[in-house]
């Protein structure tokens, strides 16, 4: 492999220690595949990730055999959905499925999660939809997925776990967190009562507030350190130590005595 791909598949490893680590996911339950020009990068079934190399990393084609693949180890048995979303959506670089808590939880209720936040704008309408429940690894189970995220960046699936897509996967991830933590503020807020939902033009108006919010890409802020150093310093404006504007009014004071004196 080459040196651009081992770099997509060692982003893939720290990505699923890191959901680990912090929570947004227990065990091996979850997965995570990205984009690599004509295939697809996916975590292999039932694999610690601690001893998880780059090389262990399944590689399934975009195109062509469905549902073959290269690598010592079978990709995860949920390869169904991640390669229908890749394949259906051209936009989607990164997936990042998890089992993290409040997302489960109101996917075991089969809750949709609805503009609670205006964080919700971040994916991509005015809800974040529950899919019907399949099997884990069914073709059922992957038509269920791409039909609640028609539209959108993220959704539930019911007794089961939540999706994140993104442009790649550093947005996918990103995108993963805020789920849980919608999911988290609306189950919290449901025990205290009915929530305020936001809506249609706060979320628009949301929406297009985010061309300079979240993750950016590197070229953006490359653009932006770029243009500060660009910019012409702000002209230094001397200060007056203390104890000079001190001494120049005592100065003025003996002055203006010395004038009154002479005149009496």
């Amino acid at each position: 492999m080459n040196r651009e791909e081992r770099l997509i598949r060692e982003n893939i490893i720290a990505k699923c220690r890191w959901m680990n680590a912090s929570g947004l996911n227990q065990g091996t339950s979850g997965n995570i595949s990205a984009r690599y020009k004509d295939r697809m990068l996916i975590t292999p079934s039932a694999t610690p990730y601690d001893s998880m190399k780059p090389e262990m990393i399944a590689s399934m084609p975009l195109e062509g055999e469905y549902g073959s693949w290269d690598g010592p180890l079978k990709p995860s048995t949920e390869w169904r959905f991640h390669l229908d979303i890749m394949r259906g959506r051209p936009d989607v670089g990164g997936v990042v499925h998890t089992h993290s808590t409040y997302a489960t939880v109101l996917a075991i209720a089969r809750k949709s999660i609805p503009a609670c936040h205006y964080m919700m704008a971040a994916f991509g309408g005015m809800d974040i939809r529950c899919a019907g429940y399949a099997r884990f690894g069914t073709a059922e189970l992957s038509e269920l997925a791409l039909e609640a995220l028609e539209g959108r960046n993220g959704c539930l699936l019911a007794n089961h776990g939540m999706i994140a897509v993104g442009a790649n996967l550093d947005k996918a991830m990103w995108l993963a967190v805020e789920l849980e933590t919608i999911a988290k503020q609306y189950y919290l807020s449901l025990a205290l009562g009915q929530p305020h939902i936001l809506g249609d033009a706060e979320i628009a108006e949301t929406a297009q507030g985010f061309s300079t919010y979240g993750l950016q890409d590197p070229k953006t802020q490359t653009k932006a350190k770029s243009n500060a150093k660009s910019a012409k310093p702000a002209k230094k404006v001397a200060k007056t130590p203390a104890k000079a504007t001190r001494t120049r009014a005592a100065a003025a004071g003996r002055k203006l005595e010395t004038k009154h004196s002479s005149k009496r």
